[in-house]
């Protein structure tokens, strides 16, 4: 399944989406329920179904517009009680320093979204949305430890 982006300049674009589902549900009220969104993910996938986008200046805002579009329609259709943005802080962890060939063969982000990550972030603060971030360490182990102590 696909979104399809309106706007004059994005006319017809489209970025993957999971299959619609009904909203979550936060159990009984005054139930605690967590969501995490691993910010990399929709990150990689809003950079790589849009086509290059830039401000007037020259930044590149292609993932920032695909994540913000992804978001907002997540916010949209899911409520919780906490919910936040789980964010990797770097390449270096501290599984690279246990097995310093870990995701040796993985390139190097493009150079044009390297500028979007602190947008993102932005966009993401503009939400109102938490975001999670903690060096030496990916999104999913964060979430990870995050779903288990929730």
């Amino acid at each position: 399944m696909t979104d399809t982006i309106d706007g004059p300049m994005m006319e017809g674009s489209v970025i993957p989406s999971a299959e619609p589902r009904p909203p979550l549900q936060s159990g009984p009220p005054g139930d605690p329920h967590l969501i995490l969104i691993d910010g990399s993910g929709y990150i990689f996938r809003a950079y790589h179904a849009l086509p290059p986008m830039s401000r007037p200046d020259g930044t590149p805002v292609n993932a920032v517009f695909g994540f913000a579009q992804m978001l907002e329609k997540f916010l949209n259709q899911n409520s919780s009680s906490h919910i936040a943005v789980v964010h990797d802080s770097a390449r270096q962890t501290f599984r690279s320093d246990i097995y310093p060939a870990y995701k040796a063969h993985r390139p190097e982000p493009p150079e044009d979204l390297i500028p979007q990550f602190a947008l993102i972030r932005e966009a993401t603060e503009a939400f109102g949305v938490a975001q999670v971030e903690l060096p030496g360490y990916e999104a999913d182990d964060l979430i990870a430890c995050y779903a288990k102590a929730f």
